[in-house]
């Protein structure tokens, strides 16, 4: 991985062009100040709604420390993430683990950096944290379908309403402090129906939990699943979330409100520039080979269901159906076809935007290619140097 970074805090150059000739391609410029700007809107949405950003979506330490300086919390999931906070002396007690299924070693790492709060979905998860009992509190996480995600995370994690009971009583039984539920309805939500849902369903949770002796339980986490606009007309977040807000109200009092939003922080943030390095006539359509592919920046497109907007420059000439192709030598390596684009030459430059999200973070080095370069504008502020005073 190369990190290069512009002087001071300024923007990017809209010249494309000259970037590529001072940086080369492909590179992907990462904007702090799109990260403020959506980190300002989703805070605004939810008001009551701490927001742990989740690492995985985009794990920059520029992205990272941006974040942290806004006052975002943090979702860890992987020992990596803790060592990516602990390298940038983020604080522990800003952080939840959320993955519901972990090696012992994983909780032990965890429990060292000091983050102390974890999700689990199971009965042998819970036997896990039996020798940790004193030192951890957990959330349940019940799993909610959600048919307006574009990525279903309930299929692989979260018990059912029907079974959470049973498990805040086995907790109970083993000494093990439940404080609260999560749910996550799944990315790229379509509506804020599932969310609704899965608030009520786990408000319901709560309050029997209560009425019974169970469990007080006082947190909830919402999870993530909010949506940014690829190809389609997107609601802003505020008139996305007001649904969300309204749900939250009908909660019984005292919940401690959390989030883990990844996408909708992450995607707006990085624009990929990648080069035509060759062209091909076939089947009656052109063929321009690029720098980066579905194996790189692109790789959003395999791991993520996800296709970017797109433009060139140049920008003019007569349209015709082209393709778009990365530069491995797999034939899946495809990320446009069909696609009508104007003539390019060799050294013309294709736009991705809003690849912020699960594009850098999931490439790879297959056929021994390099990630794209990282430019980081708009940087962490840097912080003021003490001067010793004899």
């Amino acid at each position: 991985m190369t990190v290069l970074s512009l002087p001071g805090n300024t923007a990017p150059a809209v010249d494309y062009r000259q970037l590529v000739a001072e940086y080369g391609a492909p590179l992907l410029v990462l904007d702090g100040d799109a990260l403020r700007i959506q980190y300002r809107a989703l805070r605004a949405a939810l008001p009551r709604v701490e927001l742990h950003y989740a690492i995985k979506a985009l794990p920059h330490p520029a992205a990272l420390a941006v974040l942290d300086q806004m006052g975002a919390s943090f979702d860890i999931a992987t020992r990596g993430e803790i060592d990516m906070l602990r390298d940038l002396s983020m604080d522990p007690r800003r952080t939840i683990h959320t993955h519901p299924i972990k090696k012992d070693s994983e909780i032990r790492a965890a429990l060292r950096f000091g983050c102390t709060t974890f999700v689990v979905d199971n009965p042998d998860e819970l036997q896990k944290f039996s020798r940790y009992r004193h030192r951890v509190g957990l959330l349940l996480r019940v799993g909610i379908r959600s048919k307006d995600a574009v990525v279903d995370l309930s299929r692989k994690f979260g018990c059912t309403p029907e079974e959470a009971p049973f498990l805040l009583a086995q907790a109970r039984q083993l000494g093990i402090h439940v404080k609260g539920l999560s749910f996550h309805v799944g990315s790229q939500s379509g509506s804020a129906e599932g969310h609704c849902r899965a608030i009520r369903i786990c408000a319901e949770i709560i309050r029997e939990s209560r009425a019974q002796g169970i469990a007080k339980l006082t947190v909830l986490d919402i999870g993530g699943g909010f949506p940014v606009s690829y190809d389609a007309v997107v609601p802003d977040i505020d008139a996305f979330c007001a649904p969300i807000r309204e749900a939250l109200a009908e909660l019984p009092g005292n919940i401690r409100l959390l989030a883990e939003p990844g996408r909708f922080l992450a995607a707006p943030a990085i624009t990929a520039i990648a080069s035509v390095v060759g062209r091909a006539w076939r089947d009656g359509r052109r063929w321009y080979y690029l720098d980066d592919g579905v194996y790189g920046a692109f790789s959003g497109q395999i791991y993520d269901h996800t296709h970017y907007p797109l433009n060139t420059l140049p920008a003019e000439g007569e349209l015709q159906p082209s393709v778009l192709a990365g530069p491995t030598c797999d034939s899946i390596d495809v990320i446009a076809e069909d696609i009508q684009l104007p003539e390019l030459a060799i050294g013309d430059l294709v736009i991705g935007r809003m690849m912020g999200a699960y594009t850098w973070a999931s490439a790879s080095e297959f056929n021994s290619l390099p990630i794209p370069r990282v430019l980081v504008v708009n940087g962490p502020v840097a912080k003021p140097t003490l001067m010793r005073v004899a």
